[in-house]
C-alpha cells in the first residue's frame, strides 16, 4: 500500500481482520451498537465467519471474501448489508489482503458507517465528528411525517420560504415540532453549510441573556473572557429563538435592535460586529394574546413575524396518529434491542380518543414507554401510560353543559378542569401534579397560564 492509501485510512472508524477462511480474528468498532443490531454480544463476534451475520452477504459478494480469493485490494467500495432482523447497515469499505511468503493468510477491512434518518439517535456519539452534524441540525423536511392537509401545505411551503432571508415566526403548542420546522427551513436554504444555533429563551436567566446572545469581552466583569455569543456563532447561518414570549420587555428592545440592524456589540465591547444571520423565532402562545396582554412588543412582533407559520396541535391532525406511530415503531426498533411489528387495534383507538396535551412529543414518549413494558411483538393497552389508557372522553351531556361552540373549546375546558382537579389533589404542588398528569413542569405551568390558573 502506498502513503496516499494509508492517509485515507484515517477517515475510517472500524477495523476488521479475518483469517484465510473468513473467520473474524480481530475487530475495533467506533460504534458497538452495530453488534446490537446484529443481535450478538462483543464476545460472541470473534471466531465467526464474516458472512454469517447478514441475509444478503455471501462468499461471492463479500468484499473480504473477494480479497481473500483474488489477493487484490478493493478501495472505497460502498456495501449495503441486511441483518438477520432486517435492519440495513450501509458502509464504505477499503479492504486489503494480508500475505506471508506470497500466500494470502487473511484480510483487513477498514470501514465507515452511514446512518439513515431512522437511526439518527446514533449520531449523538458523533456530534463533534467532521462529517456528522456539521451544521448542528438533526432534521430535514423529510422528517415531517404527515398526511394532514394543513401540515402537508406547510411542508410544501417551506422550500419557498427557505429561499428568502425573511425572519420567520413559528407558532404552536409545546410538542408540535417547532424546532423541526426551523431546522427544515435551514437545511432547505442556501445557509445549510453554516451553523444552525438554537436557544430556548426561557432556559436562560435574564441576567445572563445578553452575554449569552451577544458575547463578552475580557474584563467586562469579574471572570469575563473573550467569548462570542450565539449571534456571532450563527453568522452566515440561522439563529433559532424558541419561547421568545418568555423574554421581558427590556430584553425584547435589545433583541429588536440586533435583529433590525444585524449588528451586535459584546458585553463590555467597544466595537460593533456586523452579522449575516436569519432569525427564526417560536412561541407556544397565540401572538394576538401576547400583544393584547403587553407581553410581546408590537415592533418586535412585526420584525420577527414577517413570515408566520401556525402549527396545528395533534388534536387537529388526528389522521397523523397512525402514521406517526408507525414512524416511531421504526425509530425505536432501531434504537432499542427490541423488535415490535405493530400495535393492537384497541391501542390505536385509545390513541385517537386521547386529547394529547403534550402533542407529538407526548405521543413519541408514549410509544417509548410501551417499549419498556411490552411482552410480545405487539404493543397492548397494558404497555401504554395509564393516563392514556384510562382516559375517558367527556360525555356529550358534559360537553353541552360547557356552552362552547367547537370541539377544540370543549377539550380546552375539559383540560382545565382536569388540571384544577389534579392541583387540588396534590395540594397545589406543581411538580407532583405534573408527574401525575404525565407532563413536564414547564408544560403544566404553560397550561396553567393559558387557563389563567396562576
Amino acid at each position: 500500500m502506498n502513503a496516499d492509501k494509508f492517509r485515507r485510512l484515517a477517515d475510517f472508524d472500524n477495523v476488521l481482520v479475518v483469517d484465510d477462511k473468513g473467520m473474524i480474528i480481530f475487530y475495533d468498532m467506533a460504534d458497538l451498537n452495530v453488534l446490537k443490531e446484529l443481535g450478538i454480544r462483543p464476545e460472541e463476534f470473534m471466531g465467526k465467519n464474516v458472512t454469517s451475520f447478514y441475509k444478503n452477504i455471501t462468499y461471492e459478494n463479500s468484499t473480504l471474501m473477494n480479497v481473500l480469493r483474488t489477493g487484490k485490494p478493493l478501495c472505497n467500495l460502498k456495501q449495503k448489508m441486511i441483518t438477520k432482523t432486517g435492519e440495513v447497515i450501509e458502509t464504505i469499505n477499503s479492504t486489503f489482503p494480508i500475505a506471508e511468503n506470497d500466500k494470502i493468510i487473511g484480510a483487513v477491512e477498514f470501514s465507515k458507517r452511514f446512518f439513515s434518518k431512522d437511526a439518527i439517535q446514533y449520531l449523538d456519539k458523533y456530534s463533534s465528528h467532521k462529517i456528522f452534524r456539521r451544521n448542528n441540525t438533526v432534521y430535514t423536511v423529510d422528517d415531517i411525517i404527515t398526511v394532514n392537509p394543513k401540515m402537508e401545505s406547510i411542508k410544501n411551503k417551506l422550500g419557498r420560504i427557505a429561499l428568502t432571508t425573511s425572519n420567520v415566526l413559528i407558532v404552536g403548542e409545546t410538542g408540535t415540532g417547532k424546532e423541526l420546522i426551523a431546522q427544515a427551513i435551514h437545511n432547505l436554504s442556501d445557509r445549510f453549510g453554516k451553523p444552525f444555533i438554537s436557544l430556548n429563551c426561557s432556559a436562560v436567566p435574564s441576567s445572563l441573556w445578553e452575554s449569552t446572545l451577544f458575547g463578552t469581552n475580557k474584563g467586562s466583569f469579574t471572570g469575563a473572557e473573550d467569548m462570542p455569543g450565539l449571534f456571532e456563532q450563527a453568522d452566515g447561518g440561522t439563529l433559532f429563538l424558541d419561547e421568545i414570549n418568555s423574554l421581558d420587555m427590556n430584553l425584547q428592545v435589545k433583541l429588536l435592535k440586533a435583529i433590525e440592524e444585524k449588528t451586535i456589540r459584546r458585553v463590555g465591547g467597544k466595537k460593533n460586529i456586523h452579522l449575516d444571520i436569519r432569525v427564526i423565532s417560536a412561541t407556544n402562545e397565540v401572538p394576538d394574546i401576547l400583544l393584547a396582554e403587553k407581553r410581546l412588543r408590537e415592533d418586535l412582533f412585526y420584525r420577527i413575524g414577517v413570515v408566520q407559520i401556525d402549527l396545528p396541535s395533534l388534536m387537529e391532525r388526528k389522521e397523523d396518529i397512525e402514521v406517526l406511530v408507525d414512524h416511531y415503531l421504526n425509530f425505536y426498533n432501531n434504537a432499542m434491542n427490541i423488535y415490535i411489528n405493530g400495535v393492537q387495534d384497541d391501542v390505536l383507538d385509545c390513541f385517537k380518543r386521547y386529547p394529547w396535551p403534550g402533542n407529538i412529543r407526548e405521543l413519541k414518549n408514549a410509544v417509548e414507554t410501551a417499549y419498556n413494558h411490552v411482552q410480545s411483538n405487539r404493543i397492548t393497552l397494558d404497555d401504554i401510560p395509564g393516563r392514556i389508557r384510562d382516559y375517558e372522553e367527556a360525555p356529550m351531556a358534559y360537553v353541552k353543559s360547557l356552552n362552547v361552540d367547537s370541539l377544540k373549546d370543549a377539550v380546552q375546558e375539559y383540560e382545565k378542569e382536569i388540571i384544577v382537579r389534579q392541583l387540588k389533589n396534590s395540594d397545589g404542588k406543581i411538580a407532583e401534579s405534573a408527574r401525575q398528569l404525565g407532563i413536564s413542569k414547564q408544560l403544566l405551568k404553560y397550561k396553567m397560564e393559558k387557563h389563567k390558573l396562576r
